[in-house]
């Protein structure tokens, strides 16, 4: 029967074999007839309901609860008793899953009276999750692959129909407008489906994609179907196991990338393929064992079946997204940069030689330009600037710092080549995060004596847990907010000039400071020694970083932003403050600085558990301008100007504020002991 009306019915007309039901936290609302079970009445009314065995009392997903009392405002009284008491199937389940008093399975429950139905969280198809401890955003669960288990009639002598045929009535029948009337499969389902059938005693489970295309099928009830979110960058390869029904992330796994063995950075990669024949199929096949084995270890950790796996969606930046579909890069060494493909994509998992199930299919969001990847497209889909009014800024950080810039009227991007100085590399003394790294700093501004943090090392330099052991003997180098750290306390603390000069003139107050050839260097430690050089490559980095995002400021038209999101693991270990101490963001309140962590993981994430969020990143970058650095010709003006601490010309006014830095008198001095010192 269908429902006379959702919401605006009067109870005067209700015929005696209807009655009034009320569906929250959705409101839905009707008249139904009595003895329809809640599931029929909650499919009838548009209700987001979950259900996989289609109202066999076996999965237990279509959990409610009754809202009992008096309500005024919908003029009916709601009771536990006006549903039919529990049947045999509901009492077996119970006994198996431990069904709370306080639930009953809606696929067993029969609609007597009136009802106020409460449908929790976890009984809802298209649930919310919290995608960040930190903050309140949530995902609305609408992966594209469902389960629907069915009963398949069996064949008959006077009815000639296919087993696929069969199957195909059966999904259209008890599943009604959750599937679609054209149905497909894909080969390997095809070759297996009549075992398969005949194993589960016609009972199967079968996995959909998009409504209408059957890839994967077992015998009898099958509960639990898993994502991987992937982000595969240069240096490291994170891979994140969800469910796909309640949006959990079960185990994550990461590992370096195998192709560092072919360069650290991208462009000594994209080399390698233009100096070696096939080369490409070399850094192909190190990218995707390593991904392999990634998903290997995930899935034993949490003991699921590798072959539950049925949907991958990966980002990353344009070199590693051709890389890992077997697309030669060589393109994207030189100019015009061109991509071979800037939308969304889909394939066969087993066709980028993953073993998985054989109807994995892989999902890739899409890059935004030549230099601008997926994985930015990924972070800006998790962070939404384009939902926003406030002038958002995004930086992720790497060997190209990748740049997005706007708000809900206007989004820009764009990437600068920062090089691998701010992870560690070109320093003198620099590592990756590791232990044994330098990654805080500390420097007394009278006398000039450090204080450090090491990773793996309890406390600080000058606390007595530190001295412990043998632990000044395993300090091995600093990391990349180790260095951001000692440069910036150097410039507040007046060893370092405005412009990047170590004072040599401190020399007679300061055992720290010590000559090194023609310039001066930092003293630390023992082991790691703050050189000239070392300056140079962190200005050189921050300075084409900051000439990007002025860029997209002058594009805009702006001259503050609202929000400032440091993206990556960069972002995630780099104190605000000292980011923008050398400038490497903008002037803004230190507050609105925030570390995302991994956005473009959290976003690939997103799109993994909803379709709704693959179309709305499909749209979003066809809607961003793509601003090309290298042709631009305010960049080189912006990257000279920005070599200084904070910057030559603009004083920081915001920063200065909240944070004690050299005056300017002091700065001319300096420049002045230099002059002297030429003369």
């Amino acid at each position: 029967m269908e429902i006379k009306n959702k919401s605006d019915l009067n109870v005067s007309e209700k015929s005696a074999d209807e009655v009034k039901i009320i569906f929250t936290p959705s409101g839905h609302q009707g008249r139904v007839t009595k003895g329809l079970t809640l599931l029929e009445a909650a499919r009838q009314m548009g209700v987001d309901l979950d259900s996989v065995c289609g109202g066999r009392a076996m999965c237990g997903r279509c959990q409610i609860s009754v809202s009992e009392g008096e309500f005024a405002k919908h003029k009916i009284i709601s009771k536990s008793s006006h549903l039919s008491p529990q049947s045999n199937s509901e009492k077996k389940y119970a006994q198996k899953r431990n069904l709370s008093k306080e639930r009953r399975l809606s696929c067993q429950s029969k609609i007597l009276s009136d009802l106020v139905i409460d449908v929790p969280p976890e009984s809802q198809v298209h649930r919310q999750v919290i995608r960040k401890v930190a903050d309140d955003r949530e995902i609305i669960i609408n992966p594209g692959i469902h389960l629907y288990f069915i009963e398949v009639t069996e064949p008959d002598m006077h009815d000639p129909s296919s087993d696929f045929e069969r199957l195909c009535k059966a999904l259209i029948e008890q599943w009604g407008e959750k599937v679609s009337h054209d149905i497909s499969a894909d080969l390997h389902v095809i070759q297996k489906l009549q075992s398969t059938l005949r194993n589960g005693n016609w009972k199967v489970t079968v996995a959909i994609k998009d409504k209408c295309k059957v890839i994967e099928i077992w015998p009898n009830l099958k509960e639990e179907i898993y994502g991987i979110a992937l982000d595969i960058g240069s240096t490291t390869i994170s891979a994140h196991l969800v469910n796909l029904h309640t949006g959990v992330t079960i185990a994550s796994a990461g590992e370096m990338n195998p192709q560092i063995r072919f360069g650290e950075d991208l462009m000594s990669r994209v080399s390698y393929v233009m100096m070696n024949s096939r080369g490409e199929e070399d850094l192909t096949k190190a990218v995707r064992e390593g991904i392999q084995k990634l998903i290997n270890y995930a899935t034993k950790k949490v003991k699921i079946e590798i072959s539950d796996v049925l949907e991958i969606v990966f980002v990353g930046n344009p070199v590693m997204h051709h890389l890992f579909l077997g697309i030669n890069p060589i393109e994207l060494g030189g100019a015009p940069f061109a991509l071979s493909i800037d939308d969304t994509f889909e394939c066969l998992a087993k066709e980028l030689d993953l073993s998985l199930s054989q109807g994995t299919r892989v999902f890739s969001l899409p890059c935004i330009a030549g230099h601008v990847g997926a994985d930015a497209a990924s972070a800006t889909l998790a962070e939404k600037p384009h939902k926003k009014s406030e002038i958002s800024l995004i930086v992720d950080v790497g060997t190209n710092a990748e740049i997005i810039l706007g708000n809900n009227q206007r989004i820009l991007a764009a990437s600068s080549p920062t090089g691998p100085a701010f992870e560690g590399a070109q320093i003198s003394c620099g590592q990756r995060a590791a232990n044994g790294a330098i990654e805080r700093v500390r420097i007394d501004p009278l006398t000039h004596e450090p204080r450090y943090s090491v990773i793996g090392i309890d406390g600080w330099s000058d606390e007595e847990c530190f001295h412990s052991g043998e632990n000044i003997q395993n300090i091995t180098g600093i990391c990349g907010s180790g260095i951001i750290e000692v440069i910036a306390e150097m410039y507040i603390s007046e060893i370092l000039t405005s412009d990047g000069i170590i004072r040599g003139d401190l020399q007679q107050k300061s055992n720290r400071i010590i000559k090194n050839g023609r310039t001066y260097s930092y003293k630390l430690t023992d082991k790691v020694i703050i050189t000239q050089n070392d300056i140079r490559a962190i200005q050189l980095a921050k300075a084409a970083l900051h000439a990007g995002f002025r860029l997209l400021m002058d594009k805009l038209q702006i001259e503050h932003v609202d929000k400032v999101y440091l993206a990556g693991a960069f972002g995630s270990h780099i104190d605000p403050k000292y980011a923008m101490i050398l400038g490497i963001v903008p002037d803004c309140a230190l507050k609105s600085v925030t570390s995302i962590g991994n956005s473009a993981g959290a976003g690939a994430r997103l799109a993994l558990l909803s379709i709704d969020e693959r179309k709305e990143v499909k749209n979003l970058v066809k809607n961003i301008e793509k601003i090309e650095t290298a042709v631009e010709p305010n960049f080189q003006k912006h990257f000279v100007e920005a070599m200084a601490f904070p910057h030559k010309s603009n004083p920081y006014p915001l920063l200065r504020k909240q944070v004690s830095l050299p005056k300017k008198e002091i700065v001319n001095e300096n420049k002045k002991i230099r002059s002297r010192r030429r003369l």
